[in-house]
């Protein structure tokens, strides 16, 4: 019967991970990435009825060409899916799709598909049990065996009839945005083919939570063409940008010998100088990495993301006081980008120069009232706060910061320490308090999973 049980543990787990883990995926964020994103989506999430103001595209590290859902009005994108798609529109594609997840509520109805599975399982287990106490050990266990078959296929039938669903709402968005679903076609197609180099398209969909590629180009071929659409030309501004953040991207994720293969020197193109540029910076490289920035800024002297990255290689090349006079400009010509902003907050501290630190703390708060949601800001603003002597909102920021990684332990002992020193009732303190108040049920959740296998 404990076997029994753990067959049936596992399967229930099995269906847990079919949503994606994203906070133990490493995400990636950048500020003209995130501007590319928004600009791309925008028609799409208005097709889809959505607010763009509410819905966020988080791009994720991780180099196979994916996107998922994972709850909320949010479309995770792998990185993978830029460095491997073709054109910004395939991209829009994509994001078409994963928005008719999110109008659809599958991540919310997943719930109703694991019920019914769990269902069949669990009356297979009572048959089963009650075979096997009548003597019929064999009829039992094949009782258990059809069970487990009938539930999984039952929860991956449910899967694919949730894509297909998606499918059909992309194309809706895709036409009513006006942008051609050539992308989205292109999409699959080459999944298509990475199946048939794995030998996936062989197996029968029925054992798979998505529809086969092949059979998906087909419905979606019918769905789309007929569309006015469907030959619609992508914004070259657009395309432009993309082709910028894809070398940007892969720059910054690929090996630098493998970028120098793909975008030689004697590509003098900007994509092409903003991937090299990256590399060399990634390789301890700065004067090339420079000679690449300069480049670029001769052809466009206030661009503020080549401004960004003269910044950041400076920066982190040990110049920091030579960094400011470039982040500061790029702060001011995108209106102050919290990610960019939270850069020149940490130039101005690495100066070590105590007259920085007043505007430091200034741009650092300014970055964080428009995204608190940046870890890399809060630490900085906590140092900020411990030179000045202030060691409780130094601990409030860092409090803040391991609540946004998701460690409750630590975000507990600094919230704790934040509220001793702070004027009870404050602002600050409230928000220590909250910080305390998530942080110790988590706490007591994960020792007691810890201790569960145990007993």
């Amino acid at each position: 019967m404990r076997h029994l049980l753990r067959t049936l543990f596992a399967l229930l787990i099995s269906f847990a991970v079919l949503t994606r883990p994203v906070t133990a995926q490493s995400i990636l964020r950048d500020a003209e990435t995130e501007a590319l994103l928004a600009d791309m989506s925008k028609p799409l999430i208005e097709a889809a009825g959505l607010q763009p103001k509410n819905v966020e595209i988080v791009m994720i590290a991780d180099n196979s060409i994916n996107a998922f859902v994972a709850g909320g009005q949010i479309v995770y994108i792998h990185s993978g899916l830029i460095t491997q798609a073709e054109n910004a529109n395939m991209v829009q594609g994509v994001i078409a799709h994963e928005l008719g997840h999110v109008t659809g509520g599958h991540i919310v109805r997943m719930a109703e598909g694991m019920k019914t599975a769990t269902g069949i399982m669990l009356l297979s287990l009572l048959l089963g049990a009650a075979a096997m106490a009548a003597g019929a050990g064999e009829a039992g266990a094949g009782l258990l065996s059809m069970g487990q078959q009938a539930a999984l296929g039952k929860f991956l039938a449910f899967s694919r009839v949730q894509e297909s669903s998606a499918d059909a709402a992309g194309v809706t968005y895709l036409n009513k945005a006006g942008v051609s679903g050539q992308g989205l076609v292109a999409f699959f197609k080459k999944l298509q083919n990475q199946e048939y180099r794995y030998g996936y398209n062989s197996k029968d969909a029925y054992d798979r939570t998505h529809p086969l590629s092949r059979e998906r180009v087909t419905t979606l071929v019918d769905a789309l063409q007929s569309a006015p659409s469907w030959n619609a030309k992508s914004d070259p501004a657009i395309e432009a940008r993309f082709a910028r953040v894809k070398a940007k991207l892969k720059g910054y994720v690929l090996d630098p010998p493998l970028v120098m293969q793909q975008y030689p020197e004697t590509d003098q193109t900007v994509p092409a100088r903003y991937a090299r540029a990256y590399a060399w910076h990634r390789g301890a490289y700065p004067e090339k990495a420079m000679q690449e920035v300069d480049a670029l800024l001769r052809t466009a002297p206030r661009d503020p993301y080549f401004l960004e990255l003269k910044g950041q290689v400076l920066l982190e090349s040990g110049k920091p006081k030579e960094a400011l006079p470039a982040l500061r400009e790029a702060v001011q010509l995108t209106g102050y980008n919290p990610l960019i902003t939270s850069m020149f907050g940490h130039a101005l501290i690495a100066t070590e120069d105590r007259a920085n630190f007043a505007e430091a703390e200034q741009v650092l708060r300014s970055a964080i009232a428009k995204d608190n949601q940046n870890p890399f800001a809060w630490y900085q603003l906590g140092v900020v706060y411990d030179r000045k002597g202030d060691a409780a909102r130094a601990a409030l920021a860092t409090a803040e910061r391991y609540n946004l990684q998701g460690n409750p332990q630590l975000a507990f002992a600094n919230a704790r320490v934040a509220m001793a020193g702070i004027p009870r009732g404050s602002a600050d303190w409230v928000r220590a308090q909250d910080i305390f108040m998530v942080s110790e049920p988590e706490i007591k959740k994960r020792k007691k999973n810890r201790e569960e296998p145990q007993q």
